[in-house]
């Protein structure tokens, strides 16, 4: 019964990856690990770490490899030894959720099953008012079984089965005392430097531009992506002047790498490209990119098209392009 003490010697020297964005930043690694009898595809276990809610790294037994998901984090990881370190606890952490997993089937007195054991942890920080909490929540069976109250400083459990692993951990005063300070401290210092990196690689990304269209009689999309920081001008003219007719702009939206993405769409037929001249303008922190309408910039989008096509459905808050 003893089973569950080893896994806080491993876990807590690795907690230290950190968040991104403006005001509340959330750092978050969620271990899951998952009984023998596994469905096919699915690892027996898996760590994965969050930055505001993207994917930073991914690890899992089936690869044994630590992968960086981001630009940034991969230029982390060629820093030092600290991957390999990394890599070789979420190892043992691994081997560590496999014994725990026997362990809690016998408390809650399971003796076949697909059963799961999963714990999440990591720190948020408000960059506006400096406030900042951590947290460290474990799960089995997709049900709350034992978190720590940081500010406490004690375990507390939910349910019978998790009354010695509480009072197990609650005894070691020394580890409580060394978690107390990586969540209040150390875990928001790693987080405002990641935070660092992160800003610094997206200060760079200026928008790529592109103009869609599905086939000859759709509209025509003015699609910038990939820039950074949110902040972006994108204006249709018709003949040099400002085309307000028959034009719908989307909203700003997130990228997965932390970049944005706008549409503005122009609705023209092909009759009038003959007629006059469109040019779709995107600014961009003292930037000017200028595209002219033709069918030879069209063209050379069209496989650019199919693979935003959801993108761009998405963005016009439920209006099908056709």
């Amino acid at each position: 019964m003893h089973g569950f003490f080893p896994i806080m010697k491993f876990i807590f020297f690795f907690i230290y990856l950190p968040f991104v964005y403006s005001e509340s930043h959330t750092f978050m690694t969620t271990y899951t690990g998952i009984n023998g009898q596994t469905i096919a595809g699915i690892p027996e276990f898996s760590a994965v770490t969050t930055l505001d809610g993207q994917q930073i790294d991914y690890y899992d037994s089936d690869i044994k490899e630590l992968i960086p998901r981001q630009d940034w984090m991969k230029e982390f990881s060629a820093i030092g030894d600290t991957w390999k370190e990394d890599t070789e606890i979420r190892e043992q952490v691994q081997q560590i959720y496999k014994d725990n997993i026997h362990v809690l089937m016998e408390r809650f007195n399971q003796t076949r099953g697909v059963h799961t054991y999963q714990r999440m942890y990591g720190c948020e920080w408000d960059d506006q008012t400096n406030d900042s909490y951590g947290f460290d929540q474990h799960g089995y069976d997709g049900e709350d079984f034992i978190s720590l109250d940081v500010n406490q400083l004690r375990y507390i459990t939910p349910v019978p089965q998790g009354l010695i692993t509480a009072n197990t951990w609650n005894n070691d005063r020394a580890q409580l005392e060394f978690l107390q300070q990586y969540y209040r401290h150390d875990c928001v210092n790693w987080l405002k430097y990641f935070l660092t990196l992160k800003k610094a690689d997206l200060e760079i990304r200026v928008p790529e531009v592109s103009l869609l269209q599905e086939d000859s009689s759709s509209p025509v999309m003015c699609h910038a992506t990939g820039f950074y920081p949110s902040g972006v001008t994108i204006t249709w003219l018709r003949n040099g002047q400002d085309d307000y007719e028959d034009v719908d702009l989307g909203e700003t939206v997130p990228n997965e790498d932390g970049t944005f993405q706008k549409i503005f769409t122009l609705y023209v037929n092909p009759e009038e490209w003959k007629k006059n001249q469109f040019v779709c303008v995107v600014e961009h922190k003292g930037k000017t990119i200028r595209i002219i309408l033709s069918e030879d910039e069209i063209k050379s989008n069209k496989r650019r098209w199919k693979m935003n096509q959801y993108f761009c459905v998405a963005e016009h808050k439920g209006k099908t392009i056709q």
